[in-house]
């Protein structure tokens, strides 16, 4: 089987968010994908099997912890790999323990996800949350799978410096902190913690915009955004929200392929 290394939300290498994208031949037990997932140790690890005859393909992605139900930067790298290593379509379709998703490509390389949006409801925080993350919220909301809080500015989310151990306690999949940006041609900026799976901080989360897009579409007035996540690595996202759905586009390069013995 082949296997590769890819960053995705970004056009540098060792920028943005690495993930392990598996090329499976056969149908895999889900232990030997969490096994291999733990072995790769990115915060997420895609697994792509058939896609013959114009079917979609199955996708399914694990953490070094767990399966997860939906992943965007993985789902890049998926795409990215098919696009720069076959004839493939130019409209990719996956399916999902989230459904059907659909990837499409455009003149310039850049990568569009359709991908469920994810609406946020103002929520009491749980107690340790506001703690852990030494923060003063302006709002907070949860959806499914969680909490987001605003802060007053950029900087305040760039100096959030969590309790890891605290934040475990917080029963969602991960934290949301974000801010409107004050750098230039950013719309928002964020940084997403997850620890109860296994990621203290993820570095881009193609996933958390799925909430983030459509909180900020609402406050800016724009369908259109740019979010940049300012994680030590960095990276950014256009979202772009229709309805009930949010469009999340990016670029990606191959790090590293090789061939799997396990």
């Amino acid at each position: 089987m082949r296997i590769y290394t890819v960053d995705s939300f970004t056009d540098r290498f060792f920028k943005g968010n690495p993930a392990g994208v598996c090329l499976l031949g056969n149908p895999m037990p889900d232990d030997w994908m969490l096994s291999l997932a733990a072995e790769m140790r990115h915060s997420e690890t895609a697994f792509l099997l058939g896609g013959e005859n114009g079917e979609p393909y199955s996708l399914r992605w694990f953490t070094p912890m767990v399966e997860v139900e939906l992943c965007g930067h993985a789902t890049l790298a998926a795409a990215h790999v098919l696009y720069t290593t076959g004839e493939v379509p130019e409209t990719l379709r996956f399916t999902t323990k989230s459904g059907l998703l659909s990837v499409t490509r455009d003149e310039t390389g850049l990568i569009s996800m359709d991908f469920p949006a994810k609406a946020l409801r103002e929520v009491s925080p749980p107690d340790g949350l506001v703690e852990a993350l030494g923060v003063e919220p302006r709002w907070i909301g949860k959806n499914e799978w969680d909490y987001l809080l605003e802060v007053g500015s950029e900087e305040a989310v760039r100096t959030v410096s969590p309790d890891f151990e605290a934040l475990k306690t917080v029963e969602a999949r991960g934290i949301i902190v974000t801010a409107p940006a004050s750098q230039p041609d950013v719309d928002y900026v964020s940084r997403f913690f997850a620890p109860r799976v296994g990621i203290p901080e993820d570095p881009v989360t193609g996933s958390a915009h799925c909430a983030l897009a459509p909180y900020w579409s609402g406050k800016l007035g724009s369908t259109t955004l740019l979010g940049a996540q300012i994680s030590q690595r960095g990276g950014q996202i256009r979202t772009t929200v229709r309805g009930d759905r949010v469009d999340l586009a990016g670029r990606a390069v191959t790090v590293l392929s090789g061939t799997l013995h396990a």
